[in-house]
């Protein structure tokens, strides 16, 4: 999948664990952390916004786009 999702390094970064975040954005631990997995097909802007709020970041700082080898 050419979408890397680095919520885990910015949630490192900003000294924050998965259900401190689930709590502040009131998502669940489970999709928070399949999100954090990348074992997602896509994401919520308003989750999204939460996430960008509360770890005060940009979405291009949890998303990464890389194009793939053919």
């Amino acid at each position: 999948m050419p979408i890397i999702i680095r919520l885990d390094r910015v949630m490192a970064d900003r000294k924050v664990s998965l259900n401190e975040l689930a709590e502040k954005i009131d998502l669940t631990n489970v999709n928070l952390s399949l999100l954090k997995t990348g074992k997602v097909k896509g994401i919520r802007f308003n989750t999204l916004e939460a996430i960008c709020r509360e770890l005060k970041c940009q979405p291009g700082d949890i998303l990464e786009y890389k194009e793939e080898d053919k």
